[in-house]
């Protein structure tokens, strides 16, 4: 009985002990692809980032792409040059390619997610294209417990659209994710999403959620990204709200490379 029992205690402890232990994972991991996390990249560090998302809808498909430029400033601080965004559409028996925006983004970690009580993050983008001008804020928050890392994104984004942009729309947004380090370079998690528009700022639209699993894969076992390391993070999110006109479900990939 007494042997259980001092049995049961370490492993008690040791499962603490392990949710515990600090997370190398202090810079930019990219765990997520619906939501950002806090954390730098090691200053002078740049990245390139290709984005792939499919969307299932009822009467077809659509395909985003997405070139993402990252550098790293300071240790807290990342910016970033989207190099194109353009969209392939396959829906209602027509096929159409178009080019839709080029933008730049602002990252900056205030507080760190394992260092600190909690991580935190500000978030700034700019989008413009022919038919689309869209301003964009995050506020982010992240925490890693051991091989756990939690985060959650509250978005705002205010969008002129049309060929004059004189078609308003406000965006409200939230993202939430776990993922789970299941060896120092594979994780696995969910992530969800939760969407309203506000047509001219004013009556809001349907409230769209999605949920789906995630996977990640890195060649740095430290998860410490450095020149010649690579990252790829896949997710596939389901609609769960019924909400006409959206995606029935979605996929997105993101890859990165850094030098």
């Amino acid at each position: 009985m007494f042997v259980n029992q001092s049995r049961l205690l370490c492993l008690v402890v040791a499962i603490l002990g392990l949710s515990l232990l600090p997370d190398s994972a202090q810079a930019y991991n990219r765990r997520f692809v619906y939501s950002y996390e806090a954390g730098g990249m090691p200053k002078g560090l740049w990245e390139i980032e290709p984005w792939f998302t499919y969307k299932n809808y009822d009467n077809g498909a659509v395909w985003d792409f997405r070139y993402e430029l990252e550098y790293s400033l300071t240790d807290d601080l990342i910016l970033a040059a989207y190099l194109s965004d353009w969209r392939f559409d396959d829906r209602d028996g027509a096929s159409e390619s178009t080019w839709r925006t080029a933008g730049a983004e602002v990252l900056y970690t205030m507080t760190d997610p394992t260092l600190d009580w909690i991580g935190s993050a500000l978030y700034g983008e700019i989008l413009i294209g022919p038919e689309k001008f869209a301003l964009e804020a995050k506020l982010i928050l992240h925490k890693n417990f051991g091989p756990l890392s939690l985060v959650y994104n509250a978005i705002l984004e205010a969008e002129w659209e049309g060929s004059d942009y004189s078609e308003r729309v406000g965006v409200w947004e939230n993202t939430a994710g776990a993922s789970y380090q299941i060896t120092p370079t594979f994780f696995v998690g969910v992530e969800g999403t939760h969407e309203v528009e506000f047509e001219e700022w004013s009556e809001a639209g349907d409230h769209v959620f999605f949920v789906g699993p995630n996977i990640s894969y890195r060649t740095s076992g430290n998860n410490q990204p450095g020149a010649g390391s690579f990252f790829a993070t896949l997710a596939g999110l389901f609609q769960v709200s019924d909400v006409d006109g959206e995606p029935e479900s979605q996929v997105r990939l993101i890859m990165g490379y850094f030098f």
